[in-house]
């Protein structure tokens, strides 16, 4: 996951290449905790908390890496929950950097 990290997102446009099913496997063994989402076109991570606090603590600081990389996830928050869904927008599907975002993301609480 280490090299995920490092690397920085890139700009999106309609021409930037979908990831492969085979690649999004390869990479899903890479992202503990992270699945396919059910349309087949993004990243899942559900992430529990103690508390509110931690909650909010956690997106705060996933806004953070969403503001540096310029590629944001959908976000569902409640009381001691927060999905995170990644996808690319411009190309309906995967791309390098929801892969890229998703390992960072997951750096913050490992």
């Amino acid at each position: 996951m280490s090299d995920l990290v490092n690397k920085r997102c890139t700009p999106c446009t309609a021409q930037t290449p979908k990831l492969t099913a085979e690649q999004v496997e390869v990479h899903l063994k890479k992202l503990p905790g992270w699945e396919l989402g059910s349309d087949g076109k993004s990243l899942v991570r559900r992430f529990q908390f103690k508390n509110y606090y931690e909650t909010m603590a956690f997106v705060n600081a996933v806004a953070w890496v969403a503001h540096r990389e310029d590629h944001h996830p959908d976000l569902e928050v409640s009381y001691s929950r927060c999905s995170v869904r990644y996808n690319t927008h411009a190309i309906g599907g995967l791309s390098e950097n929801d892969v890229i975002c998703a390992a960072k993301v997951s750096a913050l609480i490992e």
